[in-house]
Order: C-alpha cells, then sequence, then structure tokens
C-alpha cells in the first residue's frame, strides 16, 4: 500500500502533523538529516520542497528558502540521490511539493520513476492545470502507485471540490485561505465556517489543512476540522534561524505550537 494511504487508515483517532520545508535550505546537504529528525521525533508526514524561481503561491518565508537552496546549488538530481540515500531509514510518507516547470524539464515519467528509485509516495504541484492531471500527470503517476495530491481553497467551488474527491487518492489539501502562505495569529470566522462547510460535504478523501498555522490555536482548528495540519512557514523560519539544526527547530516549533 501507498505509504500515504497508509498512514490515514491505520491513524485511529491520532491527529496528523506534517512539515514542510525547502529542500537545500539553509544548508544544501542537509535534507537526510532535516527528515530524519522529523521522523525521530514524530512527525506523520513529510513535504519537500522544490526549489523554484517563481514561486507564485508561497510568500515571503518560503521564497527566501528557495532563494538560498538555489544559491546553494539544490537541483532535483542532487535532491533525487539525497533522498535515495536515506531511502531505507525513512517509515512515514514522504511528499515533494513544487512547481510544475522544473518537474516538466526533468520529464514526467523520468519524475514519476527517480520518486519510486528515492522513497517518493506522492507530489504537490499547486500549478498544475486539473485537465493536465487528468490527461498527462495522472496515468503515469498511477503506474508507478504515486499519489497527486489536490488543494482546495475557500474560494473552490462544491462542484469543483466533489469533481477533486472523485478523481484524487490520498488526501485532499485544504489550503486555510486563498492568500499565499505564511503564519497567522488565529482563524476568523470566515475560515471557521469555510472548515464546517467542507466537513459538512462528507469527502472521501481524508483533508490536511495547511497555510497559516503557526501556533496552539491555529493547530488545534485545523485537527478539529481535518485529520491534521500541515505546517510550513512557521518551520522553514525556525530552521533558517536555527541554521539547519532541525532539533532546535522542532524544539522551539514545538513550544509555539503548546502556547
Amino acid at each position: 500500500m501507498n505509504k500515504i494511504n497508509s498512514l490515514f487508515a491505520h491513524r485511529g483517532d491520532k491527529k496528523l502533523l506534517s512539515l514542510y520545508f525547502c529542500a537545500g535550505a539553509p544548508t544544501l546537504n542537509g535534507t537526510g538529516d532535516v527528515i530524519l529528525t522529523m521522523q525521530q521525533r514524530g512527525i506523520s508526514m513529510i513535504e519537500v520542497g522544490i526549489p523554484f524561481s517563481d514561486p507564485m503561491a508561497d510568500g515571503p518565508v518560503i521564497q527566501d528558502a528557495a532563494t538560498t537552496a538555489l544559491k546553494n546549488g539544490m537541483t532535483l538530481k542532487t535532491l533525487f540521490s539525497q533522498l535515495a540515500a536515506i531511502k531505507d531509514k525513512v517509515e512515514i510518507p514522504l511528499i515533494l511539493m513544487g512547481y510544475l516547470n522544473p518537474i516538466m524539464q526533468y520529464g514526467i515519467e523520468s519524475f514519476c520513476q527517480s520518486c519510486v528509485e528515492s522513497g517518493v509516495s506522492g507530489m504537490i504541484i499547486p500549478d498544475l492545470p486539473f485537465k493536465d492531471y487528468q490527461e498527462i500527470i495522472k496515468p503515469i503517476a498511477d503506474r508507478y502507485d504515486l499519489r497527486v495530491i489536490m488543494l482546495i481553497t475557500p474560494e473552490t467551488s462544491e462542484e469543483r471540490i466533489r469533481f477533486i474527491d472523485d478523481n484524487t487518492d490520498g488526501f485532499i489539501y485544504m489550503v486555510s485561505s486563498a492568500a499565499i502562505t505564511g503564519a497567522q495569529k488565529s482563524f476568523d470566522e470566515a475560515k471557521q465556517e469555510y472548515f464546517r462547510r467542507i466537513n459538512a460535504m462528507n469527502l472521501r478523501n481524508p483533508r490536511m489543512i495547511g497555510f497559516g498555522i503557526s501556533n496552539a490555536q491555529t493547530l488545534k482548528a485545523a485537527q478539529d476540522n481535518a485529520a491534521g495540519a500541515i505546517i510550513g512557514s512557521k518551520f522553514v523560519t525556525l530552521l533558517s534561524e536555527e541554521n539547519g539544526n532541525t532539533d532546535k527547530a522542532l524544539d522551539r516549533l514545538f513550544e509555539a505550537l503548546n502556547s
């Protein structure tokens, strides 16, 4: 079974916590250590960012991390090599998150093959048109037993959400707002209503809520309304401030999530 499906099938009542970091930032060769340390510290699933020069859905924190990673020399080829080196030690799902351009340049078939060879379970491509997903990406990804995770926002129509739910597998990435990534202190009533509306749809796929989660209040709101939460900008900031020391960054993250 794909690790993503297995995680959700066997989680029971556990609320999941997934973290994002950008491969190659703050250091080029820290990828393996970041992943293995997060696994050891109880993180449920990891999104590994593929740095790109024009990350349109990302806020300043992740944009800066991508710029640092590219300056450090991070490429997809290097990333796959780093992931392959730790493949036998990784038990939790790894998801690559990146934009379509670098993936297309690498080649869809080659990308999916490299994912399997390096222990990756799925991908998130924020700028992937759904038509291209169905016609081009999905048939190849299915052959390699990879999950392509789609995003929904408060502005996504019910018809579109049900269409995504019917045509994807793994989980649905529920973006907390239509804005770019970045930490928020709380989720307002409009976001809470969005969470309730999606809950009432009784979707087939489990959901993870991301964008803006950085403290106990936002974490609880996300975990109360989905299978779990995804944290990106907050952890990327802490990892940078701790110069790549994942243990210290996680210590500070867990402290923030409990306050």
